[in-house]
């Protein structure tokens, strides 16, 4: 018999003998396993606002590298002035496609939810606050509201102008574009109707 044939024979034995004895022996699910290694299972976790040695400044939340930005924010570097809005119209684009229909609907929502009570669902300028006697805003549908670029509706929808409240605490950025897009689509039934 060759060296190859014993070395087989005598790892059949070696697994037939560890398959007999897994058999033979009893497991007993009330007693714990055998760990193997134990760093593995037991972990020193450190909590959020605990110190931590490991990490620089002693804890282990640590503030985030100087120039980042969090996902989904992108910085709007505009004050509330008449300038930055112009140069918003002239800088700002839309990423919004005026054939989205689902952006559409959403934009509806939102000119619902925060503009209507104000420029009415036309946007005339005839909504239920301005009725109660608030000043009335100006019609979005007025030659001067077409002329804004769609990146100065935006400006003015999140810092406001004149009377109206700036709205970037309360709608995300995506839906005030969606929202400009709804004004536009209000200037184009105008037209239609004309």
């Amino acid at each position: 018999m060759s060296g190859w044939a014993k070395l087989n024979w005598l790892l059949l034995v070696a697994v037939t003998l560890v398959i007999a004895l897994n058999w033979g022996l009893e497991s007993d699910p009330t007693k714990r396993n055998f760990e193997f290694l134990p760093g593995m299972v037991v972990a020193v976790p450190y909590e959020s606002f605990t110190e931590n040695p490991v990490l620089a400044g002693g804890v282990t939340l640590q503030p985030p590298p100087a120039g980042t930005i969090p996902r989904g924010h992108l910085p709007l570097h505009y004050e509330a002035t008449p300038e930055d809005a112009a140069r918003a119209g002239w800088e700002l684009e839309s990423p919004v496609l005026a054939e989205d229909a689902e952006a559409m609907e959403r934009g509806e929502m939102v000119y619902t939810i925060y503009c209507r009570v104000c420029h009415g669902p036309a946007g005339e300028g005839d909504g239920t606050v301005a009725q109660r006697g608030f000043p009335t805003p100006p019609s979005l549908l007025a030659a001067n509201s077409r002329n804004y670029a769609d990146g100065r509706i935006f400006h003015i929808v999140s810092f406001g102008q004149g009377n109206m409240p700036g709205y970037a605490a309360q709608i995300e950025p995506a839906d005030r574009w969606k929202a400009t897009l709804w004004v536009r689509r209000l200037q184009q039934e105008a037209d239609d109707d004309s």
